[in-house]
Order: structure tokens, then sequence, then C-alpha cells
């Protein structure tokens, strides 16, 4: 079978391009033939809220990995399509996540198509986005209206699709096991590396390492989680937490937190991207990861602790208590301050080992399990 993804790839950075490159070499072990379209042009430079959208990885290509799409040309989504639609791949595969993409990507879909052989699944990590846009439902719409089935990350975006489209084939399938970051690495190597990147990381051998890991957004509640922290139930722990990953929101917001509360002895900021390689110290270097989000339908951190059997507090939001049974790979709680520092504080007091359930929970994540629910999607479409 030929499958061709669209969407995010090398030389782009981030979780989503990970997640393509990782789906595809799943369909290349079982020996399909690949290919993916990534982007000419994924996001206008104006709109980009980072410091850079690329990789500054060496290049990981196993199979062909082309420059094609500019998301913001009718005139290139209009070739790509005829072009796709004459070259009849058996199966385009498109990862979606935000409606600023529907109708480049609904476009490239109804014209391939037309071709009466290719057909179309979407990989949808949002139906309804975290930052919403008057735009959404109607650019929504389109894309949903232009592919043939759905694979849906979790019960959250299942339900979200139910609202736009309830007639076409949907399997419900979470997020697979992140397994590109490398092994584990021992605590020492760990720490090691965390205090070169931060002379505030602590030290201590009594520390309760904690970890905050990805894009810092206003929806992920970064915030919540540094309220929390001060607690005063907390305060006779040795808690540490570090902070990895780049602002999309005003940093100033909270540091300004951490200083009026009080607890920059208990915050270390490492404000930058995280590269691929050094992924593991960050996970490997703590005690716990803290999803502290207001709003979710999945996350793809979820599946880096599994990988390094980091247990986990989520928040009781979209999809993310389904990835995280509550006192089995960690806990789940209300996204309120409050809650979150109750189940530090319950981590705190009971120090329990989670590595035996870790290890079960994530046998249910692997890559071969996602491949074959497509290509069961795919016969049944």
């Amino acid at each position: 079978m030929r499958v061709l993804l669209i969407g995010t790839a090398f030389p782009y950075r981030g979780g989503l391009a990970l997640y393509n490159e990782r789906l595809m070499e799943e369909f290349r072990k079982a020996g399909e033939q690949v290919e993916i379209y990534t982007f000419r042009i994924q996001y206008p430079s104006f709109l980009f809220p980072g410091k850079t959208q690329y990789s500054d990885t060496k290049e990981r290509q196993l199979y062909p990995i082309k420059r094609q799409i500019n998301s913001i040309n009718p005139l290139n989504w209009i070739c790509t399509g005829l072009n796709l639609k004459r070259q009849k791949p058996d199966l385009v595969i498109i990862k979606y996540w935000l409606p600023f993409f529907a109708p480049c990507f609904g476009t490239i879909a109804r014209i391939a198509r037309k071709n009466g052989h290719t057909k179309v699944i979407a990989i949808l990590d949002n139906v309804i986005p975290h930052e919403k846009r008057f735009f959404d439902s109607l650019f929504t719409r389109y894309f949903l209206r232009s592919v043939d089935s759905f694979v849906a990350m979790s019960q959250k975006v299942k339900t979200d699709l139910d609202s736009f489209d309830t007639k076409k084939p949907c399997v419900l399938t979470p997020h697979p096991l992140f397994d590109n970051f490398g092994r584990s690495v021992s605590r020492n190597q760990a720490l090691d590396y965390l205090f070169e990147q931060s002379a505030s990381v602590s030290r201590s051998n009594d520390t309760i390492r904690l970890l905050f890991f990805g894009l810092i957004r206003e929806y992920k509640g970064l915030d919540l989680l540094l309220r929390a922290l001060a607690s005063e139930d907390l305060k006779p722990y040795p808690l540490h937490l570090v902070v990895a990953g780049e602002f999309y929101d005003d940093p100033k917001r909270y540091y300004d937190i951490v200083k009026t509360l009080d607890i920059e002895s208990k915050v270390s900021f490492i404000p930058k991207f995280i590269n691929d390689e050094d992924v593991k110290y960050y996970f490997c270097g703590s005690d716990l990861l803290i999803l502290p989000y207001r709003d979710a339908t999945q996350s793809g951190v979820t599946q880096i602790a599994y990988h390094f059997n980091l247990p986990m507090i989520v928040t009781n939001v979209g999809g993310l208590p389904e990835i995280v049974p509550n006192g089995k790979c960690g806990y789940v709680c209300e996204p309120t301050k409050e809650g979150i520092a109750a189940s530090i504080l319950k981590y705190c007091q009971t120090k329990p080992d989670f590595s035996q359930t870790l290890a079960e929970e994530k046998l249910k994540y692997s890559w071969e399990i996602m491949t074959q629910k497509i290509k069961t999607l795919y016969q049944n479409s």
C-alpha cells in the first residue's frame, strides 16, 4: 500500500513533526511505501509565537519528506491536490490540529479524492481548538467534509467531532508512546545536565523533583501549578520545580507570580525549546511530571513520561484522565491550585512506587496498534 502523510515533519520541530515521522516509520516497517508532504510555509512568521519553527537537530530522513505545501497559497493547494489525484496513492493521512490549516488541507483532500481511488483519513488532535477564533467552526466544518474517515485521539475529540459529523467512520485511538527520545540515563547524569542548564536547580539528594514540560501557554495552567507550590501544606517538603519550555505567553507574568509568592528557591525556569536529544535528561532527572492544564484533548507529554516510566499528576480535563489512571500511574485532580497542591501532597506523604503499573499501562500505546487501526479504517471506509 502506498501511504502519504500531509503535515508537519523535518525540518520543522516539535511533537507534531515527531509524531508524523514516527507513524510513517511504523508503516514503513510493516512494508508499506511511505512519503510525507510537509510545508514550504507552515505559518507566516508574524503568526508564529515562538523563536523559530525549525529544528536544529540532524536530518533523520528514512523515507522521502518533501517540502511541498504552502499553507497560505490557494494555488499551491490546488496544484498539490491535482498532483495527488494523478499519483493515486492508496491512502492519504492528514494530521489535523488547528482550523488555520482547514482551507489548505480540505482543498487538497477534495481534489485528491476525485480520482476515485485515494482515501483520506484525518488523525484529529483537536476538533475544537484550545484557543478559539471566530472562524473555527466554519473552517473545521469545511475540512471534516473533505475526508473519508477519522482517528480521534481521545474521547473528548470524538465527542467534539460528533457535534460536526456523526456519519463517517471514526475510531478512538490514543496517542502512542513517544519512544523517539532514546534510552533512559541515570539520575546523576540527568542532574549533571540540569545543573548546567540552570544554577538554581536543587542539588540536594532529598529534593522531590517536579517537572512542567512543553510550550508555555495560558491553557496549560502553569500559573495554577506555581500557586499550588506556595501552599502552606507543601512547605514542610523539599520540593523543586523545573519549568522546561519556550514561552508562548508573556514570561513576566510567571516570573512575577514566583516572586510575589516567595517561591524563587523552589522554581527553576529553563525557558527554551528542548531539543530531542536533551529530553531524556528532564524526565530522568524528575520524580513527578505535572500537567496542570485548564483545557486539553490529550497530550504527547504524557507519552514521553510513559516512555521514561515517570509518574504524573494531570488535571481532570479532556482526555488526560483516560491516559493517566488515577492512583495507578499518578493522580488526577481538579484544575485548581488547591486540587494540584492536594495531589502533590499525597505524593509527598506516601512516595508511592508506580513503576510496575506504568510499565503495564504503557503497553496499550504501541505504534503497531495505531497503524493497524488506521488500516482497518481504510478497508472499511
